[in-house]
Parts: C-alpha cells; sequence; structure tokens
C-alpha cells in the first residue's frame, strides 16, 4: 500500500491559519486598543496584548525561521514578557507580520522529508511536524488570549466565529481608543 503524503495539506493549513486567520484577527484587536489598552494586563500574573504579540512574534521566530529555517535563532524570550511598552501599534504589528511571512516562506520550502526530520529547538528534540503544528497551536492560543483581552476591554463580540449555514453579521469596525 502506497504512502500519503500529508505535507502540503499540512504546511498550506499551518500558512493559512496563521497568515489569513489569526494574524488578521490579531491585527483588528490591537487596531482597537489603546496604546494603554495594549499594554495592561488584568493581574501582575497575566501578560498583556503587546507582550502576547512579541511572543508570537519570538517563537515563530525561534521555532520555524530558526529551527527549521536555518536562520540565526537570536530570541530574547525574557524581554518579550518584561516589555511594558508602549511600542507603537505600528511597530507591534510589522514585527509580526514580518515574522508570519517569513515563517510562511520556510514552510512552503519544507518537503516530507523535512517535516519528518528530528531538529532541537528551544532544548527540546521535535519532528519538523511537531514543530509547525506547535507554531499553529501556539499562535491559536494566544491570539484567543488577546481577543478575550479586545472583549474584556471593549465589550462586545468581535465577529470572528461564523457557523455553516448562518448569516453573517457584518462585524463593526472598532473604533481606536
Amino acid at each position: 500500500m502506497a504512502k500519503t503524503d500529508f505535507s502540503k495539506p499540512l504546511i498550506a493549513q499551518a500558512e493559512r491559519v496563521l497568515r489569513q486567520v489569526y494574524l488578521p484577527r490579531i491585527a483588528r484587536c490591537l487596531a482597537g486598543l489603546s496604546p494603554e489598552q495594549i499594554w495592561w494586563r488584568p493581574n501582575p500574573a497575566s501578560n498583556s496584548a503587546g507582550n502576547m504579540v512579541l511572543h508570537l512574534t519570538g517563537n515563530l521566530r525561534q521555532w520555524i525561521s530558526s529551527g527549521l529555517g536555518g536562520a540565526p535563532d537570536v530570541r530574547e524570550r525574557d524581554e518579550e514578557f518584561a516589555e511594558r511598552g508602549p511600542l507603537p501599534r505600528r511597530v507591534l504589528l510589522g514585527r509580526l507580520r514580518k515574522a508570519v511571512e517569513e515563517a510562511c516562506g520556510v514552510l512552503r520550502r519544507l518537503s516530507a522529508g523535512d517535516l519528518a526530520r528530528v531538529y532541537r529547538i528551544q532544548g527540546y528534540r521535535v519532528t519538523g511536524l511537531e514543530a509547525t503544528y506547535h507554531v499553529a497551536e501556539h499562535f491559536s492560543h494566544h491570539a484567543g488570549q488577546i481577543i478575550l483581552i479586545t472583549k474584556m476591554l471593549r465589550g462586545h463580540d468581535l465577529k470572528f466565529t461564523h457557523l455553516p449555514g448562518e448569516k453573517k453579521e457584518k462585524a463593526k469596525p472598532l473604533p481606536t481608543v
């Protein structure tokens, strides 16, 4: 029985969720928050939306651009959480967009063999498949936190989710505070 190569659909899905699903949602959230709200922390044990954007940027670069793509690993993870801002929204989004584009470029070049190969990333031994899955899952997790913070601070539904067959309500733009 021939083995099916799932590398292309897996990579395409990872690219889709990073570039087309979560990056636009994060951008929309940040567009609707004031600089103070971007750096607001619910409590000392939690991170701000700004910290999570820095963290996602570092994670993408470390796990995909460096870990799978071979770029130098220059990540300073503790600095992602220590930042108190306010870094401007455009700077945060610019860094995240660049990291997403770099990561998607690396993902597009991966073969089935690259996904099966074992890499050492952030001290872990993982396959390319595990690294790709980790990054998509991790990005989704923190995008959800950024969305929750935005909903908490803005007090309304962002209309990101629509079930099949539901009439799509047009989302109102978030005014910048």
